[in-house]
């Protein structure tokens, strides 16, 4: 086999618009990789000399999939800025929000956006329904849509689709690939949970619009949440709606534990290969999130904070994002430009101003010795480094949390690989699995915990003693954060005579998605990408394994140009 370059654009079922360019030896392994961000979006302009109080609901429109999450980062900036700590009962609200958004995440990751990698629906038209039933008995005793009839209906259904020549949802990919290595029962029975998760996941959005008013995009507020408990009153939290939200909650934790963990566990036992594939950096980031006591405590978090270098879990390092000499952005090979004899800035100083120097599309190629993305490159003291699930869950196990170090030993059991295989595509989908266990449970006692703060009196929301503008500063920075469901993501805001002065938001995909810096580093996506020998360079299912397994979002990332360069809309701040 002859050396050869792979481009995948766009890549499918993912938040926006991404291309990956795989360089292959001669052998078919992939020795070099780029990935490439191709939308521009730019809402740190278009926040400026805005008020600071409405920055959430423009920023919570960054992306509609982690549809709270920049909200939550915008109003903790603001309030961080400001000097405001909001009350109890707002940070548990927040906290439910949180979880909820994690738990329909992460489920829509496994079945909607990456089971379809793993998993051959063709092959799934083959399968024995009775055998079916049997395997999903066996694999997950207490579901219990699990009977003969019910997978020859799911049968019938695909066999309609594949006869009438139009797969629908399920057109456009690579069925009978090899490295497909589900049994036809096993397919059969994983198509059926996907489109059981899919009806799900519209129940569980639910929290967001009862605490939240709608979702997508669910209402937030500087100071605290807009939503009112009073348990006498039919237009606000009342107990009928907290017993609501109590069901939705169980109903979640069913779906977790008896049809994601046990369909992922069972997927996973097929592939032992991918704990090989994938591993990438080595280097772990976590802000942490699921404060106990308040978000200026990091020691209650339940997502703790730190850093893992170099596959070390014997020791967590700290991470300060407020620190200008931790958190830098480069643009080395990205199209912006920054102030002349300028190589990296932290995002108090960001600035962000588009200059596309790439070939006019439609291109072949991109070049990766010069600018290939629109994705900036942050990194933590000029190292690159890898957000999300995994980083959570190593940073959790080596903080030696019993929480985590109970679910990781458990699946590595389970699986018979070391904890080293963590370090790995597979790792990656299975840390996400852990930690949505951990979600479920820790959604329950968040929910606890609201309903014992209201049986005590506490009704209050939102502390609205510094609302108006005249009680700030004159000029202040702040600093909100979160750990989304696909990584760390902060928000600085820079706030001057009552306006917003500069604002940077650098969200996970910017750090898992980023081209190389000025020092060659890979970001994540690249680095995950080498090494992975692929069987059919045609029919790139590998590279899109270890993308997938990221869940990339550039919506969020890649923060429009027309497809010559020329501006399509400009938006003028009065």
């Amino acid at each position: 086999m002859t050396a050869q370059r792979v481009v995948v654009d766009p890549v499918t079922r993912i938040e926006g618009h991404l291309r990956i360019e795989a360089m292959l030896d001669g052998k078919g392994t992939i020795q070099d990789a780029m990935s490439s961000g191709t939308m521009w979006r730019g809402i740190e302009i278009i926040l400026r000399n805005r008020d600071p109080r409405t920055a959430w609901a423009y920023c919570e429109r960054i992306c509609g999939v982690c549809t709270t999450v920049h909200a939550l980062a915008s109003v903790r900036a603001v309030e961080n800025a400001v000097g405001i700590t909001v009350p109890r009962n707002a940070d548990i609200i927040r906290n439910i929000m949180f979880l909820t958004q994690y738990v329909q995440d992460h489920v829509i990751h496994f079945y909607h956006l990456t089971a379809l990698d793993w998993v051959d629906l063709v092959s799934a038209l083959g399968a024995d329904p009775a055998k079916t039933a049997a395997l999903a008995q066996a694999v997950s005793p207490h579901w219990p849509k699990a009977t003969t009839g019910y997978f020859s209906d799911v049968k019938a259904t695909l066999s309609k689709f594949a006869s009438s020549g139009q797969l629908g949802i399920f057109a456009n990919a690579y069925w009978g690939h090899p490295a497909y290595k589900l049994p036809a029962e096993a397919n059969l029975m994983a198509v059926a949970h996907y489109l059981e998760a899919l009806k799900w996941q519209k129940e569980i959005a639910k929290i967001h619009t009862i605490f939240g008013g709608k979702n997508p995009h669910p209402n937030y507020l500087v100071g605290g949440m807009a939503c009112a408990i009073d348990m006498q009153s039919d237009n606000a939290i009342n107990m009928e709606r907290l017993n609501y939200v109590k069901g939705l909650i169980t109903q979640a934790q069913g779906i977790v534990e008896n049809l994601y963990l046990p369909d992922l566990l069972a997927v996973a036992s097929f592939y032992p290969e991918w704990t090989t594939y994938g591993g990438g950096l080595g280097n772990y980031m976590s802000y942490g999130d699921m404060p106990q006591n308040g978000i200026g405590d990091p020691s209650t978090f339940l997502f703790p904070r730190g850093i893992i270098l170099d596959k070390d879990l014997s020791k967590v390092l700290e991470v300060d994002p407020t620190d200008p000499d931790q958190i830098r952005e480069q643009v080395a090979h990205s199209w912006y430009t920054y102030p002349a004899g300028t190589e990296a800035l932290h995002p108090w100083d960001g600035v962000t101003e588009p200059k596309y120097t790439g070939p006019k599309p439609p291109y072949k190629q991109l070049d990766e010795n010069g600018q290939y993305s629109w994705l900036k490159a942050p990194r933590w003291r000029g190292k690159a480094m890898e957000v999300g699930p995994l980083a959570r869950v190593l940073i959790g196990f080596a903080s030696g949390r019993d929480d985590f170090k109970e679910v990781v030993t458990e699946a590595l059991g389970q699986l018979k690989i070391p904890a080293a295989a963590l370090f790995s595509t597979l790792g990656r989908l299975a840390a996400r699995g852990l930690e949505t266990r951990l979600a479920a449970h820790w959604l329950q006692a968040e929910f606890d915990r609201l309903v014992a703060n209201i049986k005590a009196g506490d009704q209050q929301v939102a502390d609205t003693t510094r609302w108006e503008p005249a009680t700030w500063p004159a000029e202040c920075k702040g600093f909100g954060f979160t750990e989304a469901p696909r990584g760390s993501l902060g928000h600085w805001v820079h706030i001057k005579d009552t306006k917003i002065a500069n604002y940077q938001a650098v969200v996970p995909s910017t750090w898992n998605a980023s081209p190389k810096d000025s020092e060659g580093q890979h970001g994540a996506y690249e680095a995950a990408l080498l090494g992975t020998p692929m069987a059919d360079p045609k029919r790139p299912v590998e590279i899109l394994r270890t993308i997938h397994s990221f869940d990339p979002c550039l919506a969020c990332a890649s923060h429009v140009f027309g497809p010559d360069g020329e501006k399509l809309a400009e938006v003028v701040v009065r």
